[in-house]
């Protein structure tokens, strides 16, 4: 599992940076960087910090996530976490931040 970093989005705020629990994510030249994306966690922290949903993980069809991405949005204390299928197909989950982490 990893994540994908679209740097078309990204603006360089390193917000992921400072969460990254194996410290795999890097900013240069004011876009963010995972530089080993095989030792990725899956942990989705990054995902749930970035302001812009410029960072989505990649969910393998292995854990049953048919090869979709897992973008995050927050708005006041909501996330609303979006998985977009291959299919074009959008799922949308809604939980509150400080739930987030129970499941």
């Amino acid at each position: 599992m990893s994540i994908k970093i679209t740097l078309e989005k990204c603006i360089g705020c390193g917000s992921c940076v400072s969460v990254c629990p194996g410290s795999l994510i890097e900013v240069s030249g004011g876009k963010a960087a995972i530089y080993d994306p095989k030792r990725c966690w899956g942990c989705a922290s990054c995902v749930k910090e970035c302001p812009v949903q410029a960072i989505a993980l990649y969910l393998g069809e292995d854990i049953g996530g048919l090869g979709g991405k897992l973008t995050v949005r927050q708005e006041n204390t909501l996330l609303y976490w979006t998985v977009l299928l291959p299919s074009g197909e959008i799922k949308t989950i809604i939980t509150d931040r400080q739930k987030s982490n129970q499941y």
